[in-house]
């Protein structure tokens, strides 16, 4: 039997292991069930039991079978199965990569309550390896790629595990529009919302009652970025957020505060500066400078390790295409302008 474009139809049987319960395997009303079969449009999958047969092109059948493989892993593995493990599975299996989905999809950093935090994509887990592997490591990439909160993930179980004595979160407070001073109550009310981000995700990952507590003793510290000059932070985990809105100078003081027994963990946009005019972002200028020192790791994720709505991943895309096509646009302009020849100056030189 072929299909209409020649390929020889195949049909193959997978047995699924006794130890993996098929309900957590195909899902809640079989959603990860509907989702193999959307990954897989040219094959149809029959389930009987613990056995499913697949009916389809010998390329994509074989691929479905290695998908089954993985998610009966990471479902033996007692991990709930969603839709989107199954797009994040299929991804990594036509991505070039040696990541298996299983080893990715069950890798456990932090469990709180009654949820486990973990990386969902190959860039997300390699971003987390570095972490553990290096004294500074660069998170760079868009939004929704989990940059800050994998780092935070990384340093309350760091401080649960006794590895450092305390954690420290900070941010640049960029004015966005409206300028500090004209907001309404004290420094720190006027500090709080640039601020914000920080606080909900240690909510996620703590117990409330103790982030007070916690942060009273001094354990936990949320502060801007010009509260870190001139101190020396040792034995501490150490996140610098929305690092694409420091300037050189900014970043240059914040890497030196790097005590001993400390890590640090910057995140950023490149493609999100909101610094004013003609300053130029640290987060750039600083993967010139330290590419080549050693125990710094600078790990750059994409549109494909964004974990939010998959609208989210196409927006991002969409402006790279775009950014793309205006800086070509822009070249264009200047080769037809030819070059600029400035005036004379009317002085002499002396």
């Amino acid at each position: 039997m072929s299909t209409p474009g020649g390929a020889a139809r195949v049909t193959h049987q997978v047995t699924i292991p006794d130890d993996v319960p098929m309900v957590a395997l195909l899902g809640r009303r079989d959603e990860v069930l509907r989702a193999i079969e959307k990954g897989f449009d040219d094959v149809d999958m029959h389930v009987r039991g613990n056995v499913v047969t697949l009916i389809g092109p010998q390329g994509d059948v074989a691929l479905a079978e290695r998908l089954l493989d993985e998610l009966s892993q990471v479902a033996a593995s007692g991990q709930p199965l969603e839709a989107d493990a199954v797009e994040r599975a299929i991804a990594i299996l036509t991505a070039a990569t040696t990541d298996r989905p299983a080893q990715v999809l069950t890798m456990n950093i932090l469990s709180s309550r009654g949820r486990t935090i973990r990386p969902k994509t190959v860039g997300q887990k390699d971003y987390v390896e570095a972490i553990d592997r290096h004294t500074v490591v660069f998170g760079i990439g868009p939004a929704g790629t989990g940059k800050t909160y994998l780092a935070m993930a990384k340093a309350v179980q760091a401080l649960q595990a006794k590895q450092v004595n305390r954690i420290v979160l900070t941010r640049p407070a960029v004015e966005a529009g409206e300028r500090l001073g004209f907001l309404p109550g004290t420094l720190n009310d006027k500090i709080d919302p640039y601020l914000r981000p920080l606080y909900d995700a240690l909510h996620d990952m703590l117990d409330p009652d103790s982030i007070p507590r916690l942060m009273a003793a001094g354990t936990i510290e949320v502060a801007p970025l010009a509260y870190m000059r001139g101190r020396t932070l040792n034995d501490a985990f150490i996140i610098l957020d929305e690092a694409q809105n420091t300037s050189a100078e900014q970043m240059k003081m914040f890497l030196t505060r790097l005590g001993f027994g400390s890590k640090v963990v910057v995140t950023g946009d490149v493609t999100q500066v909101d610094l004013p005019g003609g300053t130029q972002s640290g987060l750039r200028v600083v993967q010139e400078i330290l590419t080549d020192i050693e125990d710094v790791k600078f790990c750059r994720l994409t549109s494909a390790d964004v974990v939010r709505h998959r609208l989210v991943a196409d927006i991002i895309d969409a402006y790279d295409r775009w950014d793309v096509t205006q800086q070509a646009a822009e070249q264009g302009d200047r080769r037809q302008r030819g070059p600029r020849h400035e005036p004379r100056s009317g002085r002499s030189a002396r």
